[in-house]
């Protein structure tokens, strides 16, 4: 017998600042935090702004020896982690430590670490690479931690389905609560992406763009990166209703499908099978959905794939939704965006508030799409679809309910 699962915690790092307040309270007016970013010189790159998590100190957090075994984006996953356990009330001690799980999307590990490594190797001629360069930049290492720190010794791993891993992840661990295989689950997605090798990967592909993130406007240059990370803590719904904790909403469904077709270029045939999926594991009919928040990446071609996507799958439902993309505010944070969205979505949700699309000048009539241009909209909807497409043609999409 399956069971409903609900959101009793949330725990968000990201470039509005380092908890979930100040990241609803930045979606809710639609204050965008892309800024001129500061890891790395002015003129290295070709693009100069991103969605950085500011003045954050490790040592604000752990002590200098847990510091030092961390990458930058395990310790956003264990801050998130650690204000999600605790907005959620939860006690994770004796037997119920042994029924709680983590599931932690990432899309690319421990860069900071790798890229210290390597320039000290090939760059400066260190012959000794730090012993803990491995641990520091294994993909399971966020997944790891949080483990350890909250002695969580149910099923525990990570996910790695580049921008998708956060919507993987989340919909793995609901999955295990709803089938019963845990009672608890802490799931969500970090990245630190903020390093000058891997930036300049990112330069080469060319859709970067050089001024800000505008989803869906005709002008759009491209994304924006970003890091963070978001935590959720998931539980069954009699569970939570019997300790009377805060419910943020229902994870209802989930879906997942593979293009099997282009590296890097999007299909809409892969992302509409992939909302159909999830609407048909939340039981609900396409008219059910009120407000989408979109993977809207701010490229030519996502954005226009999306929206034929959403419009094969709504028909004539699409002109009464909402769709805004959040990465216009926060940045593209790769494998963490997609956890920071759910953050968003439940957000919504719960506050009645629609987050915009920022930064949006003109339509784009490919993107004939209601995008929440600019300004918040107070609405109350009681059904939210969240969309994470990612290269490689990896498609994951939940489907939250409002209670």
């Amino acid at each position: 017998m399956t069971r409903a699962v609900v959101v009793t915690g949330i725990g968000v790092v990201s470039a509005f600042g380092r908890a979930f307040d100040d990241f609803w309270a930045g979606l809710a007016v639609g204050r965008s935090a892309i800024r001129p970013m500061t890891a790395v010189a002015p003129g290295s790159l070709r693009f100069r702004n991103g969605g950085e998590v500011p003045e954050f100190s490790a040592s604000d957090y752990f002590d200098h020896r847990d510091a030092a075994q961390l990458d930058r984006f395990s310790q956003l996953a264990s801050v998130a982690a650690r204000e999600a356990v605790s907005s959620a009330g939860l006690d994770l001690s004796g037997e119920t430590s042994q029924r709680a799980a983590v599931v932690m999307g990432c899309c690319s590990g421990g860069k900071l670490s790798e890229d210290e490594q390597y320039c000290n190797f090939y760059k400066l001629g260190t012959e000794r690479v730090a012993p803990l360069t491995i641990p520091r930049a294994m993909g399971n290492a966020a997944a790891s931690q949080i483990s350890r720190e909250h002695n969580i010794t149910g099923p525990v791993y990570a996910v790695s389905t580049a921008c998708a891993s956060g919507n993987h992840a989340i919909g793995q661990a609901f999955w295990l609560v709803r089938n019963g295989v845990a009672d608890v689950a802490l799931a969500g997605g970090s990245e630190a992406p903020f390093t000058l090798g891997y930036l300049k990967s990112w330069d080469a592909m060319r859709i970067v763009s050089p001024d800000t993130c505008r989803p869906f406007a005709r002008d759009r240059r491209g994304l924006i990166l970003g890091e963070g990370a978001a935590v959720l803590v998931l539980e069954s719904a009699d569970r939570a209703r019997a300790r009377g904790a805060t419910i943020w909403g229902e994870i209802a469904g989930f879906g997942m499908s593979s293009d099997a077709d282009h590296l890097t270029a999007p299909s809409a045939v892969g992302a509409a099978r992939a909302m159909r999926r999830a609407l048909a594991d939340a039981g609900q009919p396409e008219d059910a959905i009120g407000y989408i928040n979109a993977h809207g990446t701010g490229t030519i071609a996502n954005d226009r794939c999306e929206a034929q996507a959403i419009r094969e799958v709504f028909g004539a439902h699409t002109s009464k939704l909402m769709v805004s993309s959040t990465k216009s505010m926060h940045g593209h944070a790769l494998g963490a965006s997609a956890a920071l969205e759910a953050a968003a979505t439940l957000g919504a949700l719960h506050h009645g508030i629609i987050p915009p699309t920022a930064n949006f000048t003109e339509p784009d009539p490919c993107c004939d799409l209601d995008v929440v241009p600019n300004a918040p909209r107070a609405a109350r909807v009681e059904w939210a679809m969240s969309n994470a497409f990612a290269f490689g043609g990896l498609n994951a999409v939940l489907v939250f309910r409002s209670i």
